[in-house]
């Protein structure tokens, strides 16, 4: 089935909240806020639509100057491997581009590297992280 990459869709948070807990092991009867949170906190959303089910999504976050930041990039673990994830952060890229923002930054675990480093071109740096809970 052919996707398609929609910037700022609306969203559904139940459907947005399955997705995320399929791809990180959450409990799929939770559902969060996510249209709200995006509407405020978000430069912009991408998602990968397989007809009309969701299968992949990522979040820009920005200070709204210079910097931007990937955040929950999911694809649904039935269709990793098939290029979404990396046509999501293209997506994700372009859009924090036009909107002026001269670094786009992410975190990722170390299993995780091959994809962002060697897939979509991001340079490996250091960072910090304080836990607050």
């Amino acid at each position: 089935m052919t996707i398609t990459v929609v910037t700022r869709f609306p969203v559904d948070d139940a459907e947005l909240s399955r997705l995320h807990a399929r791809a990180f092991g959450g409990d799929p009867r939770l559902v969060t806020p996510w249209a709200d949170r995006l509407a405020r906190h978000a430069l912009t959303w991408v998602g990968a639509f397989a007809g009309p089910r969701l299968a992949g999504f990522v979040q820009v976050a920005w200070d709204g100057g210079a910097h931007a930041f990937l955040l929950d990039t999911a694809v649904d673990p039935d269709r990793q491997g098939e290029g979404i994830g990396v046509n999501l952060v293209r997506a994700a890229t372009a859009e924090a581009r036009a909107a002026g923002c001269e670094w786009l930054h992410v975190d990722f675990e170390p299993h995780l590297e091959h994809f962002y480093v060697d897939r979509c071109g991001f340079r490996p740096t250091r960072a910090g992280l304080i836990p607050l809970a």
